[in-house]
């Protein structure tokens, strides 16, 4: 009987796992794709490409604030349904021609479905992992992102050389499909005591518990943004084009091959022992790119960045979750979610007003700064706890 309740690889988690790399997938496959589209289709300018890609995020965030509040009283595995059923249907909308307003609201909503649908699949995928395997079941969870991060743009840019875009958005609408008819195979089991939603407290769309560790996800994602936004710049300006072409690729082989074992070390020796070093290794690889003069520097500022931000990611979301009642949990995941596409998806801006000020290298430099800091503001605000819960379990 204790086997069954420690098993991690169930029929369940490999669903939700599937249905998470296919949504990661799309969301990626589009966002390299979809600015040219804008250009070519629509004949829009620079700023309303960039409009066009990055509005996307600002659809998610608005889904996630939603239905944090809901999940759990709509029921999980009907949010998920929900969600992916309005995420696959709204591709269909790539296909009218009506401009870039249309297009541009098009984004906003297909955002608003992966908001929904993601929130879902965190939150469930959170319950079906055994909780004495919490940080492991997270962490090979999160490589399904992991994964389509890395195929994603790679399929994208290939389809967009190689085809016309109505191929690329017929994929996304047949893999649309087939994570919805994955998803009716999943069973969750709801929450014991879902709480009634009342008012608009902060309580009502964010979880507390949920919110120090938010904090040091969102700062991590506002520095890696620079890295997701303007490393092809960054690149062409040493001319090394052909290094950043597989820059996400050594990230995502980096990323893969630490989860596993950065997970169980979470599970045995809490997550202090996980998310000292990663922040630590985040710095050191922006401060290695920031001096980047070959090559092999690029590279293995992305083996750094990627054993440092990836095990950030699935460290903080199996706090998150950790930290939070169970009857939160739909609460804390779209809380985690919430300040990583804040910081995600603002970041590129902010960072663009300091690029004409400082230029890449210095930009990379002050960014390594903040990420060092940052091991200061996690023992504040999660270190010291984790501590002092670990002594005690001794």
């Amino acid at each position: 009987m204790q086997h069954q309740v420690q098993k991690l690889w169930t029929k369940d988690f490999l669903i939700i796992s599937l249905v998470n790399f296919f949504l990661t997938l799309i969301f990626f496959l589009l966002m390299v794709t979809i600015g040219v589209h804008a250009v070519e289709a629509y004949g829009a300018t620079t700023s309303q490409a960039g409009l066009v890609t990055g509005i996307f995020i600002i659809g998610t965030l608005t889904g996630r604030l939603f239905i944090g509040r809901l999940i759990d009283s709509i029921g999980r595995k009907r949010t998920l349904l929900m969600g992916l059923t309005f995420f696959t249907l709204t591709i269909l909308l790539y296909f009218l021609q009506w401009g870039v307003g249309f297009l541009l609201l098009t984004r906003f909503v297909h955002g608003l479905g992966m908001g929904l649908s993601s929130t879902a699949t965190g939150t469930i995928v959170a319950q079906v992992i055994p909780p004495a395997r919490k940080g492991e079941g997270i962490g090979y969870y999160s490589m399904s992102s992991t994964l389509a991060t890395a195929i994603g743009p790679f399929v994208g840019l290939l389809l967009s050389q190689h085809t016309n875009f109505s191929v690329i958005f017929i994929l996304c609408f047949v893999i649309g499909l087939i994570s919805l008819f994955s998803s009716l195979m999943v069973d969750v089991p709801e929450a014991n005591e879902p709480e009634l939603v009342r008012g608009f407290s902060l309580k009502s769309f964010v979880e507390p518990k949920a919110l120090p560790i938010a904090l040091i996800i969102g700062l991590a994602a506002l520095s890696y943004s620079s890295v997701l936004s303007y490393i092809n710049f960054y690149a062409n300006e040493l001319d090394l084009l052909e290094a950043a072409s597989v820059f996400f690729l050594v990230y995502s082989v980096a990323v893969l091959l630490s989860r596993p074992i950065t997970g169980k070390l979470m599970d045995r020796r809490g997550a202090n022992v996980v998310m000292y070093p990663a922040i630590a290794l985040f710095s050191i690889g922006l401060l290695v790119l920031s001096q980047a003069d070959s090559a092999w520097t690029l590279l293995l500022s992305g083996v750094l960045i990627g054993l440092g931000f990836g095990n950030i990611q699935s460290g903080t979301q199996a706090i998150a979750v950790k930290a939070s009642p169970p009857h939160r949990m739909g609460m804390a995941t779209s809380t985690f979610f919430i300040a990583l596409d804040a910081g995600l998806g603002f970041g590129p801006y902010f960072i663009g007003l300091l690029i004409p000020l400082m230029g890449f290298s210095q930009l990379y430099l002050g960014l390594a700064g903040l990420v060092f800091v940052t091991l200061y503001v996690y023992y504040v605000m999660n270190g010291r706890v984790e501590h002092e819960k670990m002594k005690h379990a001794a």
